[in-house]
């Protein structure tokens, strides 16, 4: 091959190569429109789809925590003469004591020098997960609350004054509880067995859902999410939860669309609705079972499912 020839094989090479190289350098601005398009109609597609798949998965989250909860109790029944643990949702020491809101799991003081003030201080060997305690639903959890679940009787908040520090979890706990339920009701008496007694109630755990609590006033609260719902700022001693205001109707609870759940001490979930529940006060004077009233800063109302009060 000639030195001639072979310079015009190699140019006409040069030029393939750099007019294939021009047409792989970019997109058209029209290509580029096209392409951003057919992104932005999948994501407009899938990005609702994928808020359903993280909502069930909480959903699913939620429903296993309570069912641990149930079973913890169960186990701890088994070994402790079929009997739950005592209620920690109480203050006061000895016989000068009151109820306190269901949510309890570490109270001020021990009442008595044979009792736990923390929940964990019976069931941490059955729970050593405190996320276990929180629901998958709440806006924000308690920043110590597994460091306040492995302190169990000795826990003291760091960032408080060095007092004994009480925390307020997501659930409501049921268990050897006492409530008001109203005049025709009359008082909740929780399960203190997996077989219970006389009239005891088949509710062992529930998700938050009450109104009038002192930290909002005049308004619902729950750990579920609900419409046109804003968060309530946790503090020293809880998780921050949802709320809206209100009046406290039964025609309200009628118009919520949550969904909220309750553990049975059969060890069964089950859903319910705002509007099937039984509005439930914080005893004040145990000895008479006199609520606490709606005049002064209090718990406010706990709504718990109809099915298994009795």
């Amino acid at each position: 091959m000639s030195a001639v020839e072979y310079g015009k094989r190699s140019g006409s090479r040069s030029r393939r190569l750099a007019r294939g190289n021009r047409w792989r350098s970019g997109f058209t601005l029209i290509e580029l429109l096209v392409v951003l398009s057919i992104i932005s109609f999948l994501m407009a597609i899938l990005l609702p789809a994928l808020g359903k798949v993280r909502a069930q998965a909480r959903r699913i989250i939620g429903t296993g925590n309570l069912r641990q909860i149930v079973t913890a109790g169960n186990v701890f029944s088994c070994d402790n003469d079929e009997r739950y643990p005592p209620s920690v949702a109480t203050i006061g020491l000895g016989d000068n004591w009151t109820w306190q809101e269901p949510t309890m799991l570490t109270g001020y003081l021990k009442r008595t020098p044979s009792t736990h003030r923390s929940l964990s201080g019976y069931l941490r060997s059955y729970i050593p997960d405190a996320e276990t305690l929180f629901c998958p639903n709440a806006p924000i959890r308690y920043k110590y609350l597994q460091e306040a679940w492995d302190a169990g009787d000795e826990w003291d908040n760091p960032d408080t004054p060095a007092v004994p520090d009480p925390v307020m979890g997501t659930y409501c706990l049921y268990w050897n509880y006492t409530g008001y339920l109203g005049a025709e009701e009359g008082l909740l008496r929780g399960p203190s067995g997996p077989a219970r007694g006389h009239r005891e109630s088949r509710i062992v755990v529930t998700d938050r859902f009450g109104y009038n609590h002192f930290r909002g006033p005049g308004a619902y609260g729950s750990c579920e999410r609900f419409t046109q719902a804003e968060v309530t700022e946790g503090y020293e001693i809880s998780s921050a939860y949802w709320s809206r205001p209100g009046q406290g109707s039964i025609e309200e609870l009628s118009r919520f669309d949550v969904k909220l759940h309750a553990g049975f001490v059969d060890g069964h979930v089950e859903s319910y609705l705002p509007a099937e529940t039984v509005p439930m006060r914080v005893i004040l004077y145990p000895e008479t079972g006199e609520p606490c009233k709606d005049d002064q800063p209090t718990p406010g109302i706990f709504y718990l499912p109809r099915i298994g009060l009795h």
